[in-house]
C-alpha cells in the first residue's frame, strides 16, 4: 500500500512557503530544491522542509 505525504516548504530567503503532496518525499524534495526549471518553487529557493504528515489513501 502507498502512502502519502502532506508537506510544507519554507523558503528562508523570501519567505514563502509551499503546500505539496507526494508519495515519495525525498525525490520530490530533490526536484523543488535542483532540478525544476520552471514553477514557483525554483523562484524561492533553496527549500527547508518545516512540515510532513503521512495519509494512508490520496483522499
Amino acid at each position: 500500500m502507498d502512502e502519502f505525504v502532506v508537506y510544507v516548504l519554507h523558503s528562508q530567503a523570501s519567505g514563502k512557503t509551499y503546500t505539496g503532496m507526494t508519495s515519495n518525499l525525498i525525490t520530490r524534495f530533490y526536484f523543488h530544491n535542483s532540478k525544476s526549471t520552471k514553477g514557483f518553487t525554483l523562484k524561492h529557493r533553496p527549500w527547508i522542509v518545516i512540515h510532513v504528515e503521512f495519509f494512508k489513501s490520496k483522499k
